[in-house]
């Protein structure tokens, strides 16, 4: 696995790379799915079936997110992509000494990365799911780590934690919840999933925060639950070379409730097919809006 990600240029942090080298990702994910909408095969490392458990370990480590859970038939967790992890946490800039939220626990890996890079007592990870929460802890502790683990509303933060110099963030957000800026040192940096991309801002007091977007893609489950998809709009006369562009998407998702495809289709056109580099997002006191190129306009959507 690290061989393939050194191949595709990820890991070129030697602390990165030993972290991903040295920490066991079978531990994170004892079971997990495979299939999609037709069903779902569960692979665990307790199967009876030699063949089937020589499947599951290969399948930890391949460059692919993995389905870890599913009710009622719909996916309702994920064990991210190693690549994009990586890209995450290189795009985080951590130093030694830096307290790291985590919002969304998942599996545990994440957290294990990060302890490894910088020491357990330094990073704090918290998840809404009670069973979640608990099951990355043990995962933790089965790799040798004891990161702080929280049960509770990521959107609120871990006050009792804080002040932190990082908050990564592993489930979408519609906008940047005000409790994070509150519990950051000056000079913070906060990453997160939002409209299918990955917003890096830097925090210079409680009341604001601001920067651009990665170039990369990314699809996450939200805060509280669910899918992140493209937003469900209906695109019907729009040329189809727009509507199935991951960009075209993007911008449809960060606008929704402002531009109607139609307007966003003429923005798109306009400006070239704008990548996602151009976009950032600012917060102001109560107020936060994304933005095209320039913070202060033309292209300005309303947050939140």
């Amino acid at each position: 696995m690290v061989g393939d990600l050194l191949r595709a240029g990820e890991l070129t942090d030697p602390a990165w790379r030993a972290a991903f080298e040295e920490v066991p990702r079978h531990l994170f994910v004892p079971y997990y799915y495979t299939g999609g909408m037709g069903g779902y095969e569960r692979l665990s490392c307790e199967d009876p079936d030699p063949a089937r458990r020589e499947r599951w370990l290969r399948g930890a480590y391949e460059d692919q997110p993995l389905a870890t859970g599913v009710r009622n038939g719909d996916l309702v967790s994920s064990a991210s992509q190693p690549s994009l992890m990586a890209l995450m946490l290189d795009a985080l800039e951590v130093r030694d000494g830096h307290d790291v939220l985590e919002i969304g626990a998942g599996t545990g890996y994440n957290a294990a990365l990060l302890a490894h890079r910088l020491g357990d007592e330094r990073v704090t990870t918290i998840d809404l799911d009670e069973e979640l929460a608990e099951s990355a802890r043990a995962h933790l502790a089965a790799a040798g780590h004891r990161p702080t683990v929280v049960t509770g509303d990521g959107a609120r933060g871990c006050p009792r934690r804080a002040p932190f110099d990082r908050i990564i963030a592993t489930c979408a957000v519609p906008s940047v919840p005000s409790a994070w800026l509150a519990q950051c040192r000056p000079d913070a940096r906060v990453l997160a999933p939002m409209a299918t991309g990955l917003i890096a801002l830097r925090v210079r007091d409680a009341e604001y925060a601001e920067g651009r977007f990665l170039h990369t893609s990314a699809y996450f489950v939200p805060l509280r639950g669910g899918i992140m998809a493209a937003a469900p709009v209906h695109t019907g006369g729009l040329p189809r070379r727009a509507t199935e562009d991951d960009l075209f998407r993007f911008l449809l998702t960060l606008t929704a409730g402002t531009l109607d495809p139609q307007e966003a289709y003429s923005l798109w056109e306009r400006e070239r097919r704008p990548e996602r580099e151009r976009f950032g997002v600012t917060v102001s006191g109560h107020r936060q809006w994304a933005w095209l190129d320039e913070p202060e306009g033309p292209y300005l959507w309303p947050l939140g």
